[in-house]
């Protein structure tokens, strides 16, 4: 069985998807990314799908799930590389790929992780009463 290989680049694990996604393949690199984001506490996954010619709905299911499993760990997930022909066979397909937000390339996909964690930052519960709970 293949492995699919997991980069870990600063707080992003980048996953290069260069193979055609077998079930049990699928199975493995979604336990092996769960356990990269848990040991490295990482916030950001990118999968690079360049190299796939065909998403069939099983690659779109395999897509929602590993964005599912990894917000549930606290990290968001971004699919970037996506050909024009792959996106119009997955909205043929019906699949909306929730909670997954794309990107054209990997630097791209970076800076829309980058700026979602700074968002989030800014709005951190409790910070806004930090200065008015003060005493003088």
């Amino acid at each position: 069985m293949e492995r699919v290989p997991i980069l870990k680049i600063g707080d992003i694990l980048l996953v290069s998807i260069q193979v055609d996604m077998s079930d049990q393949t699928a199975v493995q690199l979604q336990e092996d990314l769960a356990e990269r984001i848990v040991a490295t506490g990482c916030h950001g996954v990118i999968i690079d799908i360049t190299a796939l010619d065909i998403v069939d709905s099983f690659v779109g299911r395999m897509l929602s799930t590993i964005a599912s499993i990894s917000k549930v760990l606290d990290a968001e997930t971004v699919v970037v590389g996506m050909r024009p022909a792959v996106a119009i066979t997955l909205v043929e397909l019906g699949l909306s790929l929730n909670g997954i937000r794309t990107a054209l390339n990997v630097e791209r996909g970076m800076e829309l992780i980058a700026a979602s964690r700074t968002d989030d930052w800014d709005e951190a519960p409790g910070d806004e009463d930090a200065e008015t709970t003060a005493t003088p």
